[in-house]
């Protein structure tokens, strides 16, 4: 293998795994959902940007991002799902759902 071939591999093997990524998608929320709904309403308030599409179809990265948040929380947490990724505890779920919603 010579390096053109080399690089064209690595290049396919990095835009595989980023479509693989953007198809992945995480349980729906239920509808009428309090926690999801605090979480769209107060990132629309703080965070900028929310409004455009996320790679999920159907969803803007408010909607990926929260819902990205609501699967990645324990089943008992109860809070305010914005609020927590704004805590040290909550960094590196934020980290995660910023990627797959393409908001950062």
């Amino acid at each position: 293998m010579n390096l053109r071939h080399i690089m064209l591999l690595g290049a396919l093997t990095i835009c595989g795994s980023t479509a693989a990524y953007a198809g992945d998608t995480y349980n729906t929320v239920p509808a009428g959902d309090h926690q999801y709904k605090q979480c769209l309403a107060y990132s629309a308030k703080q965070y900028e940007g929310g409004d455009e599409p996320s790679p999920i179809k159907g969803q803007t990265k408010a909607q990926a991002w929260c819902t990205c948040m609501w699967n990645e929380t324990p089943d008992n947490f109860r809070g305010n799902l914005a609020k927590f990724s704004e805590t040290p505890r909550g960094a590196a779920m934020n980290k995660t759902c910023e990627k797959y919603a393409d908001w950062g």
